[in-house]
């Protein structure tokens, strides 16, 4: 039965790369942005060269087995087994020059990737980059514009060929935030900030999700990207300003409670306004902690969805019916440090 196999076995490996030649092309190497081009071709250029290793080594095995295999007329053969200077210090060398070539241009891109890329057109290049806060939340996500005092949940629109400067953080679990089609992923941590800049050259929707394991809910922390022309951007960001609901702490305390954003259809909200004159997660790691004790939240299993739980309703805590604005300026925040020590 096994030998019947045998042929069809080879068949189908055999058909395997034609296969796979219809498959479309993955997101990492179509790259929509200068930052994720970068990575796309860092990416080939290291396949393209382990290829040529694997294939030389190959090479070289194939022609010892044929030169040395074991043959009749061959005499009888004891070997003798010694060292070779010369021999080590060859299979020292290469694995070393390998390593070199292949860290030349990952450290290169990695550095340059830490700055803003350098914007397409005049118009971009007399703007400084867009920066929008991404808050990562069990199991959502929060976008908020500083400059434009809107806030998103589960999407954002950016405008393209001007760079973007992502300021991470987490409300809760360490998350990662990717957008393949723009560029690599980076982590939100809570307690502390990192910066990612990408950049959208082509106008489209793409994909987005937390690439960090968090629980039940982290295949669902997905969000869509929407890359505007800038007339289309400044647009949406002027529908938003006049006609979303305005953002109260109490409705962004509740987003705070783990679970999938379901209070609409497609997942996603905008607000006027932003969580940042209540609290910035990457200066508060407790505020998360905090604002479920105010709604009465008592989490079962912080990385699973636990069932749905009577909550306080806004008039029944006193805490939100004063003003909880917090100045997280460094000269506030250090002149605050300094009267916490005195």
């Amino acid at each position: 039965m096994l030998k019947k196999l045998k042929p069809l076995s080879l068949l189908l490996f055999l058909a395997l790369p034609l296969m796979l030649a219809g498959c479309s092309t993955p997101e990492v190497l179509d790259p929509k942005g200068p930052v994720a081009s970068q990575q796309s071709d860092l990416i080939i250029l290291s396949i393209i060269f382990m290829l040529t290793i694997v294939a030389v080594v190959f090479v070289l095995l194939t022609i010892i087995l044929v030169k040395y295999r074991e043959r009749k007329d061959h005499d009888k053969y004891s070997p003798e087994l010694h060292g070779s200077m010369l021999l080590e210090t060859i299979w020292t060398i290469i694995p070393i020059i390998i390593v070199v070539i292949l860290a030349v241009p990952t450290v290169r891109t990695i550095y340059s990737l830490e700055e803003a890329p350098q914007p397409k057109t005049a118009e971009a290049a007399n703007e400084d980059p867009l920066v929008v806060h991404a808050t990562s939340i069990n199991w959502k996500w929060v976008f908020t514009y500083p400059d434009e005092d809107i806030e998103t949940v589960n999407y954002l629109h950016i405008p393209i060929h001007r760079p973007v400067e992502f300021k991470l953080t987490s409300a809760d679990s360490m998350a990662a935030l990717w957008i393949p089609s723009l560029g690599g992923q980076k982590y939100n941590m809570a307690g502390m900030q990192t910066t990612l800049y990408l950049q959208a050259d082509h106008v489209g929707t793409y994909d987005g999700r937390n690439a960090n394991f968090t629980g039940e809910g982290f295949n669902e922390q997905r969000f869509k990207v929407y890359a505007d022309e800038e007339a289309d951007y400044q647009q949406w960001v002027e529908d938003v300003q006049n006609s979303a609901p305005e953002l109260t702490q109490y409705t962004y305390d509740n987003l705070l409670i783990p679970g999938v954003y379901d209070k609409t259809d497609d997942g996603t909200a905008e607000f006027n306004g932003t969580h940042l004159q209540w609290i910035d997660h990457s200066k508060d790691a407790n505020y998360t902690l905090e604002a479920w004790d105010r709604l009465g939240y008592e989490p079962k299993n912080p990385h699973a969805k636990d069932k749905s739980q009577n909550l306080l309703t806004e008039d029944e805590i006193p805490y939100y019916q004063q003003d909880n604005t917090v100045d997280y300026s460094d000269e506030n925040m250090d002149s605050e440090e300094h009267a916490s020590h005195e």
